[in-house]
């Protein structure tokens, strides 16, 4: 009795030591020290700047160490627990033991993908956008649709997301919406998203009932912090202001507190109408646009330095990553990494984790 068990346990326990020697979290244990003890001194306070510097430093380490410590605990608690069970041949603890092993194993899963996150970005919040395509009603419906399968999956992910943005369809769905993803590897995550997503299906708009192909495109976008320059000259800008539209009450559709921001050099929009104050969308829109041009900055500088990152790191609006037909058959296909389900319920429904982590895999 127990001893699948315990041999389950123990393989994993070789596992995250395996990882604390590759990762080297110890030594990053090290790093968190001395950091903190530099945290302890009063006159770090009296530099903003680089009091700001030090506490984002601090913060990428522990997010780094911090969850494997974490798991090698819970795990050395459970082959305790495993142990004494055995040794009392007690039967009550099977399921709990089970579960817990199950649970640990899929955090130690998720953990190892961090090691594929070598840019500085992979770390960052971002700007998740949804667009629809040409097609008109189509589209747009296609568009609400995969708005509900990221923010369901950013709920199951417990990341926190908050609407910035959010235009309504002329007849149904939507036309575009950004919202904020705020957690470790947000971007990591949703960069492996960013490309155009096919629907092919019966449409319920169609009184003749035939099939249909609509397009949406996703990008995701890093949201940099204070201590990246990104220069932004005012005579390049065009603001625009608007009354918002959606829910949100009854002050957000009677004044004009939606900002829409034009980089003219760039041909970049950026929009914000989730704040009841103007002055707050627009700042939240030049943060935005200053996360845009940091990353078109970036990707301009790799293209001609003629570095190959891989194509996550690359944005081709034009390129078709994921098929989703519901007729007439299920199924929903990633074309660059060949993975594919037939259980396209739970894909729409946020549980698009085996479509990620196929794409870091690759990576």
């Amino acid at each position: 009795m127990y001893d699948d068990e315990i041999k389950a346990i123990c393989e994993l326990k070789e596992k995250i030591d395996e990882n604390f020697r590759v990762l080297r979290i110890d030594q990053y244990r090290f790093e968190i020290q001395k950091l903190r003890q530099k945290q302890a001194d009063p006159e770090i306070y009296s530099d903003h700047n680089r009091s700001k510097k030090l506490n984002i430093e601090l913060k990428k380490y522990e997010n780094l160490v911090l969850p494997w410590d974490e798991l090698k605990t819970q795990n050395d608690d459970l082959l305790l627990l495993a142990k004494m069970a055995a040794e009392a041949r007690d039967p009550a603890y099977s399921d709990e033991i089970g579960s817990t092993y199950k649970k640990l194993h899929e955090t130690e899963t998720q953990l190892e993908l961090l090691r594929i996150f070598t840019s500085d970005d992979d770390i960052l919040n971002c700007y998740l956008s949804i667009h629809s395509g040409a097609g008109g009603t189509e589209s747009c419906d296609w568009a609400e649709m995969v708005f509900r399968m990221y923010t369901r999956w950013l709920d199951l992910r417990e990341f926190k997301w908050s609407v910035l943005e959010y235009q309504d369809g002329d007849e149904a769905g939507i036309k575009s919406a950004t919202v904020l993803v705020q957690g470790s590897y947000a971007y990591g995550y949703l960069c492996s998203e960013i490309g155009v997503h096919r629907l092919v299906r019966i449409s319920p708009f169609d009184s003749n009932k035939r099939r249909h192909t609509s397009f949406c495109s996703v990008s995701a976008v890093p949201e940099v912090d204070d201590e990246i320059e990104v220069e932004i000259k005012t005579a390049d800008l065009k603001i625009d202001t608007y009354r918002s539209s959606g829910a949100g009450g009854q002050h957000v559709n009677t004044t004009d507190s939606a900002v829409r921001i034009t980089h003219l050099p760039s041909g970049i929009v950026v929009t914000c109408q989730s704040q009841r104050s103007q002055i707050q969308n627009r700042e939240k829109a030049m943060k935005m646009l200053k996360g845009k041009l940091y990353q078109k900055e970036k990707l301009e500088r790799e293209a001609a330095m003629k570095e190959k990152e891989g194509v996550k790191k690359k944005i081709e609006w034009g390129s078709q990553i994921r098929s989703y037909v519901f007729h007439p058959y299920n199924l929903v296909k990633d074309h660059r990494t060949g993975y594919e389900t037939s259980n396209l319920s739970s894909v729409m429904d946020g549980g698009i984790d085996d479509f990620i982590y196929a794409w870091l895999k690759m990576e």
